[in-house]
């Protein structure tokens, strides 16, 4: 986790010097004019939204928020590097991707995705989601460098008072790797449950400071089907627990207003990391001290 820390931060600094390939999506479904940032008090616009949600890219994966209780957040897989949201929009023809485009290749469902927040119940041990909300508000920017997604979520009903968490998720120009905040916006310390999913076609490794996942994902809005690889990097002083549950790795956080982890993705389809013994080489050298 230092080595991903000291790498974003010598990026940054020299940012403004080099081209910014990341970008940001948030629209109405079939409109044309791209928004900075949408309401709703409902707190679920998924059908009204393209892409259900705020998306943003780097050159190796495109990351979208759910806009409705799940606040999910999903991986586009890319099989080149290069930028595909603005004329993909995150479903590219079946002839595109057989030019080699990226797809949908990766399977939420109702869990966290990879890498998604939500609260936890300490009492009743229960996975909470950011609903119901009084209001539910998802932003995009794209600044030098890098680009991020927020949805703030106001109003959480949570151990016995109200309570507004914001998810934000940041890319970068030049690294595989995002990451994802969780801000509790509250009087008190929260538990947060964060983690990722896996599939029965999926083998999973877990090390004390990684969760990776790699295969085949019961999607089928993509053309083919590929093996794909999700991880989710953490810092275990942050965690009062990692369990393996029946479809996701549960990550609790101890009492805090603020939770960081970060998150990366990869295709069978890549030049480099096309495999699980790949990615987990790749991992291993991310996470060393």
């Amino acid at each position: 986790m230092k080595k991903i820390f000291i790498a974003v931060m010598i990026f940054v600094t020299v940012s403004s010097f080099s081209q910014n390939r990341t970008d940001i999506s948030l629209k109405w479904k079939d409109a044309v004019e791209q928004e900075t940032e949408i309401s709703s008090e409902t707190g679920d616009l998924y059908k009204q939204l393209a892409h259900h949600g705020p998306a943003i890219e780097n050159e190796w994966m495109g990351l979208r928020l759910y806009f409705d209780h799940k606040v999910a957040v999903d991986v586009y897989n890319k099989t080149r590097a290069g930028l595909e949201l603005a004329e993909g929009e995150w479903y590219p023809t079946e002839e595109q991707q057989n030019d080699g485009w990226g797809a949908d290749q990766y399977k939420v469902g109702s869990t966290v995705g990879m890498g998604g927040v939500r609260l936890w119940n300490p009492e009743t041990r229960e996975e909470m989601f950011l609903d119901p909300v009084s209001k539910r508000t998802a932003r995009v920017k794209k600044e030098a460098g890098i680009s991020y997604m927020e949805m703030l979520s106001e109003g959480i009903p949570y151990m016995g008072d109200t309570i507004d968490v914001l998810v934000r998720v940041t890319v970068f120009s030049g690294h595989r790797e995002a990451k994802v905040e969780a801000f509790a916006l509250s009087c008190k310390p929260v538990y947060f449950l964060t983690g990722i999913n896996y599939h029965e076609k999926t083998e999973t490794r877990q090390t004390d400071n990684y969760i990776c996942t790699w295969g085949i994902h019961p999607e089928d809005v993509a053309a083919v089907q590929l093996n794909i690889g999700g991880a989710i990097l953490f810092n275990p002083d942050d965690f009062q627990s990692v369990t393996k549950g029946e479809k996701q790795f549960e990550l609790v956080s101890r009492p805090t207003k603020y939770l960081s982890t970060w998150i990366t993705s990869a295709s069978e389809k890549e030049e480099e990391i096309n495999s699980l013994e790949a990615f987990v080489d790749y991992l291993n050298e991310l996470s060393l001290k």
